[in-house]
């Protein structure tokens, strides 16, 4: 699949003023600074699609850019560490479990994860919640440009172990990908075409 329109509709902080269009949503999130903007950004090929920061917490909103006319990219904010007041941040993870557990049109999350790091409490307890309310997501690794690809292998196989060992069957479909340098956007737009294209070939959207 190739991005050929890219367009910004909607930001709110409430799941019942989102788009009313039956077209599927793929929803991206991750602790904060994980460096979303930027995947959105590479993947959409445009350079300002989603606003970019070096302060994490840049992004306090649901935001909606409908693609190609069939589906929406969902940007929210990011969970945990943001530099916002606690009252602030309450209401972020409020509409953004709201968005989570509410929003019809949601086929697929994209949990992003800093592959430099080694595995993080916060974005296992968010991965497990996402498990617990059975929706469907997968994981991206980002910023695989900044690290050798032994230390990649070694981060992933250590969520995979932390995550069988908190009951889960498998490790969750995953993607490895740098927005400098382009890697993995083939493999996330094919994915999220073959869904589509499952999608409305059962009349679903």
């Amino acid at each position: 699949m190739e991005i050929n329109q890219a367009e910004f509709i909607i930001s709110n902080s409430e799941v019942s003023k989102c788009p009313k269009e039956p077209l599927p949503e793929y929803a991206f999130i991750g602790r904060s600074n994980v460096g979303k903007s930027s995947l959105i950004n590479m993947l959409t090929n445009h350079k300002n699609l989603a606003k970019t920061s070096g302060k994490p917490g840049k992004t306090q909103l649901i935001n909606h850019f409908k693609i190609n006319q069939n589906w929406f990219l969902v940007d929210l904010p990011g969970y945990g560490y943001a530099r916002v007041s606690k009252k602030t941040k309450e209401v972020f993870q409020k509409f953004i479990t709201d968005y989570f557990e509410k929003r019809e049109q949601l086929v697929c999350g994209f949990v992003l994860i800093d592959i430099r790091l080694e595995a993080q409490k916060i974005d296992l307890e968010f991965i497990n919640y996402l498990g617990e309310i059975e929706v469907p997501f997968c994981l991206i690794f980002t910023k695989a440009d900044k690290i050798s690809k032994t230390k990649i292998d070694s981060h992933i196989a250590a969520y995979r172990k932390a995550l069988l060992a908190n009951n889960w069957e498998e490790m969750p479909q995953h993607f490895v990908t740098s927005s400098t340098e382009g890697t993995g956007r083939k493999e996330l737009l094919e994915f999220i075409d073959s869904v589509n294209q499952e999608m409305f070939k059962d009349n679903g959207f």
